[in-house]
């Protein structure tokens, strides 16, 4: 269930983004960025745990209490609420762009006609009240473990279909109308159909600057990872050390699968929302509809999961020393819901939603944040200040910093020069 649980907050809307990403690195700078950002996750989780297992303290926001006082504790805090909100609205987002064209197709139209129930704000906030909303007043993140199987079961039917539509859709890409799509037609008129159609190694470009955010984005889970610890039967650094190794793994070959057969199936004319771009062949085909479906049930369920540590960031900061209250605990899950219902109907874009979270909450919470607890929690005696694992994760924490400055640089250019966005118009 814990194996669920995590790899199911891992596997969030990023892996929609990936196949793009790929188009903007190339196949083997895409692999090493991927496998990087995995590896470093691991070790972050790993230097969390050692940190909460130093102090026996199974709490985020108490971690950066133990480590910097009343400010620390605000400040781990207030990075996951916004972490966790800007995962959230990604994942509603979804819901509002797809839900719409997923019921246009079961009514066999190939255009919104313009009633409510094709309304994304609408649906967005029955979804919210049916499905998500019953599910963030579970008491324990544990229950949520058989909706996190189904949930990932969803994405493994996705990922299956990435990889068989390779085979049957032609390069470039034919439009509905029986046009080629317009980034397909630009590439022909620039470098010839041939090269549009190839697959490339290494390549960059004024997208590439996503790139980093958006892979850091698909790998955050540790808001979680301690909550998930304190719930974890026989609960020891080991066996959650194991948890984390297994799904982290899990999920690098899942994103690896579906960034590469989504790449290779679309090359260059590969949008920023993957989905999207398989429904420009044919909207009413019956397999882009199960897996729009699947998407959109795997993205829904994982909200629920997704705003447990909010809560608890929040119940730490405004109630600490109080036992648990039912009214409190709905409240807090009814506040959040309807602030990212807000957010998701009045924010146009999904990747400046990826860009600017992923360029910052991410980087403090894989590297910032786990490697400056290590070093001020783990004390002297054990480990001196200039001890190799102290060095190491003071190192980390560095590479986060450069890492936040360098991506939130690269996007501001990106913003301030107007560069076409042919690629992610959604």
């Amino acid at each position: 269930m814990s194996i669920f649980n995590l790899s199911n907050a891992i596997m969030g809307s990023g892996i929609l983004g990936l196949a793009f990403a790929m188009s903007n690195t190339g196949i083997i700078l895409f692999l090493i960025l991927l496998l990087s950002i995995a590896i470093l996750s691991a070790y972050s989780i790993h230097l969390l745990l050692k940190s909460a297992g130093v102090v026996g303290i199974r709490a985020y926001e108490q971690l950066g209490n133990r480590a910097f006082g009343a400010p620390g504790k605000m400040l781990a805090a207030i990075i996951i609420t916004i972490h966790n909100i800007g995962a959230m609205s990604s994942y509603l987002f979804i819901v509002k762009s797809e839900l719409p064209l997923v019921i246009q197709s079961f009514l066999g139209k190939y255009e919104n006609t313009g009633e409510w129930f094709l309304n994304g704000n609408y649906l967005i906030m029955i979804v919210s009240v049916l499905i998500i909303l019953p599910l963030a007043m579970m008491k324990q993140l544990g229950y949520l473990g058989y909706t996190s199987g189904f949930s990932l079961s969803c994405m493994v039917f996705f990922l299956i279909s990435t990889i068989t539509p390779k085979f049957n859709i032609p390069c470039p890409l034919v439009d509905v109308n029986h046009n080629m799509t317009h980034t397909a037609h630009y590439h022909t008129a620039t470098n010839g159909t041939d090269d549009f159609c190839k697959a490339k190694l290494f390549t960059t470009n004024s997208q590439t600057a996503y790139t980093i955010p958006i892979l850091a984005f698909a790998f955050v889970c540790h808001p979680e990872v301690l909550p998930i610890y304190t719930e974890l039967r026989d609960a020891t650094k080991k066996r959650m050390q194991a948890v984390a190794n297994i799904s982290i793994l899990a999920m690098f070959v899942m994103y690896l699968l579906t960034a590469l057969f989504g790449y290779l199936t679309f090359y260059d004319a590969v949008e920023s929302e993957l989905l999207h771009t398989y429904s420009r062949v044919d909207p009413l085909d019956v397999l882009v509809l199960c897996v729009r479906l699947a998407v959109l049930v795997a993205v829904t369920l994982t909200v629920p999961v997704v705003l447990f540590p909010i809560r608890r960031a929040l119940l730490q900061i405004l109630f600490p020393a109080k036992p648990f209250n039912w009214l409190v605990h709905i409240t807090i899950a009814c506040c959040l819901i309807f602030v990212v219902n807000l957010l998701v109907i009045f924010v146009p874009s999904i990747r400046d939603i990826f860009g600017l979270i992923g360029a910052t909450s991410a980087p403090s919470l894989i590297f910032i944040l786990p490697g400056t607890f290590y070093v001020r929690i783990v004390p002297e005696d054990k480990e001196p200040f200039l001890s190799r694992p102290k060095i190491q994760a003071a190192c980390f924490a560095a590479l986060g910093f450069i890492f936040m400055i360098m991506s939130l640089s690269f996007i501001i250019i990106d913003w301030v020069t107007g560069e076409s966005r042919s690629g992610g118009g959604h």
